[in-house]
């Protein structure tokens, strides 16, 4: 998310089992962040067994609330189960978490609560798996979430919600294999703007949709609570709760299951640069005078260090932060057995101070350790290829050395697709899309392309109000600019490496991204799909995503190519089978000369047809016209 203006508990367990921990990771030493508080003579030991947040013991009859609330004078938690009035915490000898024991719950009861800081500041929890807002609820229509528990009457602010028993999901699928990175071709979308009802289960429905596709994976815009309810979802506010707009978590659960029973993985988009205010984090250390968070925070920044930080920068080099970051990132791998993270705005994770694009993305060592910190981290959970998928934007060292590390980099081709795609040749370099370009990198499996994306214009969109003309033929004729759109296609999905496609791409989706504002909501046209001439994209879109990933010629490292004229060539060499791909980008006609690597028989995988090839193999395309040539028949 790229230049986004966003609206803004010992004896208990003795007695019983603990349950619902989601301590993780090894606490911060020293308190973390800026706050190292004297030692406490009169603290009390966390028990042990005790995580963040709540955790159940006495099989839910008796539960611990901890929070981590360095430098406070005193905190108390208060709820439904001591009718609202505090009951005081211990600190611990460190001063750094604040602790106690309620007993005598109903284990298969909901209760709010909320912790109170200092006797005046009410917060939610930021460990919580569930939030109630007393502003956005109402409009959570049923059909979504069921019998949602009401909002606390009398209270003020988000609240917390605990439940000793909940009902637990059943998970089907215990064999998913996740593509290669080769293979992947992931296909964006959001929750809201891609199903009217915006439901985990409308979509677990539609996924035949995106099987037929050929798509082996999705990717989620963010789906933990945010402000509001209508949002991209950059701006979070608690990461460990599934925003209920979209539904229960079991909803989002059996979303996960369904999609591994049909070969899709699973990847959230996980915003961690920043957070926003109603994030109890936040709130904590909370200067209103200046609106800012204070020096004693332990985990965010006073003041920005990057020019594209919106909301309250986290300080990346706190171990406050990395120690909350680490247990987001176990949670959702654990508890929903996702695939896969694109990590939002990564390049931010730096504490150096930059205030222009040059500045911030000079090469950083520094965040390269912490990216290579959190890289080892989330292996040591899950080394089964899953996925580190970084927004980076940064220079080819820095990627290269974070593709060395496994990760993977968003690229971005935009620009470069849609000149093309409107017949304005000489801006059309497609050489970006190749890992050949890319300076040290050695292999293609690192980097993610696409020519859309939530954060792009529409290719269709600008193809029709600003396409090329040549006489009779016009890019901003809807047959015209959806036959480019095939021969974008085609490049892009023939390159080898990980792809991305945005949410209606494949069907021509013309909609600007500043219509209703930027981020806010798009029409949603699944009538698309009945248009023949869209549907013909579709279709193309699905034989070349089958191909992709049924052909091994397409995972290559031995390719050369030729981006920036009218006719754009690229030629992949596999161990059994050569293919070349060549299409013509201007409005008017081109004759070039295609260098086969060999003389023969040559088969258009599109067409099914052949050519017999004669060297040198002179030839005229007509404008937009696009073809993949190989020496085998391919699958």
């Amino acid at each position: 998310m790229r230049n986004i203006i966003l609206l803004t508990g010992i004896i208990g367990l003795l007695l019983g089992t603990v349950s619902c921990s989601k301590k993780s990771v090894d606490p911060p030493a020293g308190g973390g962040g800026t706050v190292t508080p004297p030692p406490i003579t009169n603290g009390k030991a966390l028990p042990a067994g005790a995580g963040d947040g709540v955790t159940y013991i006495n099989s839910g009859a008796s539960a611990i609330f901890n929070i981590y609330a360095p430098g406070k004078t005193s905190m108390a938690v208060i709820g439904e189960f001591n009718n609202w009035l505090p009951t005081a915490m211990t600190v611990t000898p460190d001063g750094n978490n604040w602790w106690v024991q309620i007993d005598n719950l109903d284990a298969n009861k909901e209760y709010a609560y909320q912790f109170l800081s200092d006797g005046t500041l009410k917060v939610a929890d930021p460990y919580c798996e569930k939030v109630l807002d007393p502003d956005n609820d109402k409009y959570i229509p049923a059909s979504v979430y069921p019998d949602l528990k009401p909002y606390p009457a009398g209270q003020t602010g988000i609240v917390s919600v605990m439940q000793g028993n909940q009902a637990a999901y059943a998970w089907k699928n215990a064999s998913f294999t996740r593509p290669d990175k080769n293979k992947l071709v992931i296909y964006e979308l959001h929750m809201r703007d891609f199903v009217g009802t915006h439901s985990y289960k409308t979509l677990k429905d539609t996924l035949s949709y995106l099987t037929n596709l050929g798509i082996n994976a999705i990717e989620l815009m963010p789906i933990n609570e945010f402000e509001g309810n209508s949002s991209w979802g950059y701006n979070p506010s608690f990461y460990f709760a599934v925003d209920k707009y979209y539904g229960t978590k079991n909803d989002l659960k059996a979303l996960v299951d369904e999609c591994h029973s049909r070969g899709i993985a699973v990847i959230l988009d996980m915003v961690l640069n920043h957070s926003f205010g109603q994030s109890p984090m936040v709130q904590l250390y909370f200067d209103k005078a200046t609106q800012k968070p204070r020096s004693a925070s332990p985990w965010f920044n006073v003041n920005p260090t990057h020019p594209y930080n919106v909301g309250y920068d986290f300080n990346h080099e706190s171990p406050a932060t990395k120690y909350f970051a680490k247990n987001v990132m176990k949670f959702y791998m654990q508890q929903y057995k996702i695939d896969g993270y694109r990590f939002d705005l990564a390049k931010g994770f730096t504490q150096k101070t930059s205030n222009d694009d040059a500045s911030f993305a000079a090469y950083d060592a520094s965040r390269v350790a912490i990216w290579n910190e959190y890289n080892s981290f989330i292996k040591s959970i899950d080394n089964n290829n899953f996925y580190n998928i970084l927004e980076f934007f940064g220079g080819d060292r820095e990627e290269k050395e974070l593709s060395d590390a496994g990760m993977m980099l968003w690229c971005n081709i935009n620009y470069n697709f849609n000149e093309a795609t409107m017949g304005y040749v000489p801006t059309s370099n497609f050489s970006r899309l190749y890992f050949t370009s890319h300076t040290g990198f050695t292999q293609p499996d690192n980097l993610v392309t696409y020519m859309e994306s939530h954060d792009e214009e529409r290719l269709m969109y600008k193809n029709l109000q600003y396409g090329n003309v040549s006489g009779s033929y016009s890019v901003k004729t809807l047959p015209t600019a959806l036959a480019r759109e095939e021969a974008a296609a085609a490049f892009l999905l023939t390159a080898p490496g990980p792809k991305m496609i945005w949410q209606f791409g494949e069907l021509g989706y013309d909609i600007s991204i500043d219509q209703n504002g930027r981020t806010g909501e798009k029409p949603i046209h699944w009538e698309y799909n009945k248009d023949p001439l869209r549907h013909r994209l579709y279709a193309t879109y699905a034989r070349l995503i089958r191909m992709k990933i049924r052909n091994p010629v397409f995972a290559t490292s031995s390719i050369s190519s030729s981006s920036s004229g009218s006719i754009k060539t690229v030629y992949l060499n596999g161990t059994a089978e050569n293919v070349v791909v060549a299409g013509n980008f201007d409005v008017n006609s081109q004759s070039a000369t295609i260098a086969f690597p060999s003389a023969g028989t040559w088969y258009d995988y599109m067409t099914g047809g052949s050519v017999n090839v004669t060297l040198p193999y002179t030839v005229t395309y007509g404008p937009g016209e696009y073809h993949i040539y190989s020496n085998v028949v391919l699958k």
